[in-house]
């Protein structure tokens, strides 16, 4: 039985098939139209997870929206009456939308099919469906369910129960109220870019202090010991206006937001330090009453918030669970997994056999490209490459580039689902050079200096490296741990405030060890990820080190590369050495019109600090 999962028109869409309660394929439709986070319909993502299964859309039995539309138009509706008349504005700028698409959801995916689906649509709601993303794939017979994220229909978040092949939701906080918007709030505050800028303000928050921690509990919540709040609504706008916040939070704060692309003072560090505590205190009081709710030994997460994997490394640390799992595509794009098994699953009443480490096959549920594809699209646009017949040859080849301080952009097999790159859309660099960090964000990402980049690291060596459990696996890099003792330099100087903290070596991979000695770790293992782990492998034969830099594959601005196409292109336009495309590697040097780009006009021409 086929089971097309669709999230759309809000963040992120996405498509995913299921066949007989099996992940066969799942995209988000940015990696295709190249626009990040598109919120449109996913048709390409669609056609694609179509083409995955060997299907045409009459041949789907069932598909299941992530969301329940009506519902949410209920909340618009109700939440405009309640500030009537302060949010007319907004609710006239918004109408048009819900009027003609969003309220016409089974139209749209008529279209969006072609046609030629003929059966029901189910709905699914918004939380249901993050739920069943966090259950069913995880290696769980039991487990607490918790979800947070900015909005649904009316839940920002929900504590729950997987048994088997259901999920029961036992508690919900509801909107306006949410850790989501919460902490999109200071986003603002701090000038990034809401939803999609969180990510920056997590890697802010060790240059600053949480000097305003308390400020915040005491002004703008009533937390509750169980994580439950309430928020002083005369701080926030969202409700009313287009901005995030009010005057009197910026009163509250000490100014006016920041503008985008202006410098980073103090300020902006110690508010990113005091919401991230804040964050994590609620998600630490959450889980604990999760526990206590459940009696459950194990704990599985999802929505937007469960992408702060800073938060998530406390609650495995310090939490009363023994054993954490988090949907890699957390957000909105993992909720066209969940509704497709929460139809086969919950629905359906079809059972459950949990893997062994998870459903969800290392996320590698993307598209793919032929070796005739690649070769190809290269003599097409005139790259000179050499095709390596051995994968051991190659593996080499990739880890004496990385160990000599170049850095390679990877592409190999199916393309991540979710956020993170995880080695088949990835760029990977020397976790042990000292000035890698910033030649990657300025030279290849052209992005703000701060970024911590990720580590990948063999699994059998991850306590070795970071204070985590011999074989602890964290496959999606979404788990923060400290960076252990006996790998750090001495303390960093305590005359070095803010920004200036990167001048610090601190520990012996300090590419990838953030300003407070802690890492975003990625566990890598032979079943899962064959590539980067025969990589690693030679790389700790050549040197001894077990961990590389594992970033994304992209430029600021853009989503991860998708086609051998995208993978061309931002390897010639950034500065780059070497390019790998399944078999097939790549020398800047060798390619005809190769340059080095010049990051200051780059970053001049698009308004870049």
């Amino acid at each position: 039985m086929n089971i097309l999962g669709i999230s759309a028109f809000y963040h992120d869409s996405a498509a995913c098939l299921v066949r007989d309660g099996r992940i066969l394929a799942a995209a988000q439709e940015e990696r295709f139209t190249r626009k990040k986070h598109d919120a449109g319909f996913p048709s390409h993502a669609l056609e694609y997870c179509l083409e995955a299964g060997g299907i045409g859309a009459e041949e789907l039995d069932l598909v299941a929206f992530y969301d329940k539309p009506l519902l949410k138009f209920g909340r618009i509706l109700e939440t405009y009456l309640t500030y009537a008349p302060l949010g007319f504005k907004l609710f006239l700028m918004g109408l048009p939308l819900w009027l003609r698409q969003k309220l016409h959801t089974p139209r749209e995916l008529d279209r969006g099919l072609g046609g030629a689906y003929k059966k029901r649509y189910v709905f699914t709601e918004h939380h249901e469906s993050h739920a069943a993303s966090a259950f069913f794939p995880s290696p769980f017979r039991e487990a607490a369910v918790l979800t947070l994220d900015g909005v649904g229909e009316w839940a920002t978040g929900s504590i729950g129960v997987g048994r088997e092949n259901k999920i029961e939701l036992l508690r919900e906080l509801h909107f306006p109220h949410s850790l989501g918007l919460l902490y999109s709030a200071f986003t603002y505050l701090c000038g990034f870019k809401v939803n999609s800028g969180e990510y920056k303000l997590m890697g802010l928050a060790p240059y600053g202090e949480p000097k305003y921690r308390d400020l915040m509990l005491e002004k703008l919540l009533d937390l509750k010991p169980d994580g439950s709040f309430r928020m002083d609504m005369s701080y926030f706008g969202y409700c009313r206006t287009d901005r995030m916040i009010t005057k009197k939070m910026e009163r509250l704060f000490g100014g006016p937001a920041r503008r985008p692309e202006t410098p980073i003072a103090q300020r902006e560090m110690d508010i990113a330090a005091s919401i991230q505590a804040v964050t994590e205190e609620i998600m630490l009081r959450i889980a604990r009453y999760a526990h206590e709710l459940t009696g459950l030994s194990n704990l599985v997460l999802a929505g937007g918030v469960a992408l702060n994997c800073v938060a998530n490394g406390r609650i495995l640390r310090e939490g009363p669970f023994e054993q954490l799992w988090i949907q890699p595509a957390a957000g909105d794009a993992g909720g066209a997994v969940g509704a497709a098994l929460f139809a086969w699953h919950q629905l359906m009443e079809k059972p459950r056999q949990p893997a062994a480490h998870d459903a969800q096959s290392g996320s590698l549920l993307g598209p793919s490209y032929t070796e005739a594809e690649i070769r190809a699209y290269l003599d097409s646009a005139g790259a000179h490459y050499r095709k390596f017949e051995r994968e051991q040859d190659l593996v080499d080849e990739i880890a004496t580039l990385v160990a000599s301080e170049h850095v390679v952009g990877h592409m190999a097999g199916r393309m991540e689902f979710g956020p993170r790159a995880l080695g088949s859309r990835s760029i990977l660099g020397d976790a042990r050079s000292s000035k890698m960090q910033s030649v990657m964000n300025l030279k290849i990402k052209f992005r703000e200096s701060f970024r911590p980049f990720a580590p990948c690291v063999l699994r059998d060596d991850v306590d070795t490296y970071f204070e985590m459990r011999p074989q602890e696996d964290s496959p999606y890099m979404l788990l923060v741990a400290p960076v252990r003792e006996d790998k750090r330099m001495p303390e960093a100087s305590e005359q070095l405030t803010g920004l200036e903290k990167l001048k610090q070596l601190r520990s012996v991979v300090p590419a990838i060890t953030h300003v407070d000695y802690s890492a975003r770790v990625q566990t890598v293992d032979a079943e899962r990820y064959p590539r980067l782990h025969g990589i690693l492998s030679s790389f700790k034969r050549k040197t001894g080190c077990p961990v590389m830099i594992n970033t994304s594959f992209n430029v600021r601005g853009e989503p991860i590369v998708c086609t051998p196409q995208d993978a061309y292109r931002c390897f010639m336009a950034t500065n780059m050495d070497a390019l790998v495309i399944d078999n097939f590697l790549l020398l800047k040097p060798d390619q005809p019109n190769a340059k080095t780009i010049d990051v200051d006009a780059y970053l001049a021409e698009f308004e870049l600090d």
